[in-house]
């Protein structure tokens, strides 16, 4: 096994820094064409790409430099992330003043599970929310007596915390893998799970943006095409599969079914929070990333990716799991 670049806290194996070097390099093309759009084309409007662009350079920085600081950077970034899109989600909710305790009970979920990551008690990770969080939201809400809405309410917070806390921390648990788990460590698998779900989200935007004909969910997201799904799908799986030899213990079979049914899981998220969207009336979820909309707009391709990654690498390759 390749050793890190450097010694010390602030390290990355060669197989992860290349790839976020090859990030590097495409978001520096990307960059260039936006800055050269206007002049090519005087009519077209390249403000909310150019934000787009812009944004994606600040989150690889925070990326990278979390994977280079190791799993404890990686948990707190992926906290904040999981706070911040839970406040989007629950402040766009249906949810009423006499729900603030319970509320506020979801909230505690965030340091919770990451505090479980941090303590690398998976066994408890594993059932605290889809268990006992799951039951204990109805008993309290019973027992303030909060009868009306109650199973709305209930199924609300639940899907919530699911969805933005508990999924989520499947990432850093990933990195409290020994390196030794896989051919680039802990932070390879984190870092071919991001890229190639991130890959997907564009990869179907451009597949369907220059082939887009036949909407596959016209009633929730307009714009998704079939020629788009299914050119994303067959380029990012083929990217995962040729990635997985680097960064993965699976074998060319394993791979190839991780590799099928991860853009898969990638739509699914990205159509699922569309329809919650429509179902909100709310087109992003914020505006606290230009041009991408909210933190739960850019990552709900991930929260259904990354519990699907976690659990066949654990079934086919991690032998902590």
């Amino acid at each position: 096994m390749m050793a890190p670049l450097t010694a010390g806290p602030f390290s990355l194996h060669p197989h992860v820094a290349m790839g976020l070097a090859a990030v590097l390099a495409v978001l520096t093309l990307a960059s260039v064409l936006v800055l050269a759009l206007p002049r090519l084309k005087p009519r077209f409007d390249a403000t909310e790409l150019r934000l787009r662009v812009w944004s994606w350079w600040g989150m690889v920085a925070l990326t990278g430099a979390a994977l280079a600081l190791g799993w404890p950077a990686v948990t707190v970034l992926f906290a904040l992330v999981a706070f911040i899109a839970l406040r989007e989600f629950l402040s766009l909710a249906p949810l009423r003043r006499e729900d603030r305790l319970i509320v506020l009970f979801a909230y505690l979920t965030v340091p919770l599970a990451f505090g479980l990551v941090v303590l690398d008690m998976y066994g408890i990770y594993v059932v605290s929310i889809p268990v006992w969080f799951f039951l204990t939201v109805p008993f309290l809400m019973a027992l303030a007596g909060q009868t009306r809405a109650y199973l709305a309410t209930v199924a609300t917070l639940t899907w919530a915390v699911i969805v933005c806390v508990y999924t989520l921390g499947t990432i850093p648990l990933l990195m409290r893998l020994p390196d030794a788990e896989a051919p680039a460590g802990a932070a390879g698998l984190v870092f071919l799970l991001l890229f190639v779900t991130e890959a997907n989200d564009v990869l179907q935007y451009l597949c369907g943006k220059a082939f887009g004909r036949h909407k596959i969910v016209p009633k929730v997201s307009p714009n998704k095409t079939w020629e788009g799904f299914l050119g994303g799908w067959i380029l990012s799986a083929g990217l995962f599969w040729f990635l997985a030899p680097v960064f993965t213990g699976l074998d060319r079979i394993e791979a190839l079914i991780v590799a099928l049914v991860l853009p898969v899981a990638g739509f699914a998220g990205d159509v699922t929070m569309s329809a919650v969207k429509r179902d909100l009336g709310v087109k992003d979820t914020s505006r606290l990333i230009p041009g991408h909309g909210g933190v739960l707009d850019r990552i709900d391709s991930l929260t259904f990716t990354a519990p699907l990654y976690f659990h066949l690498m654990a079934y086919y390759a991690l032998d902590r799991y």
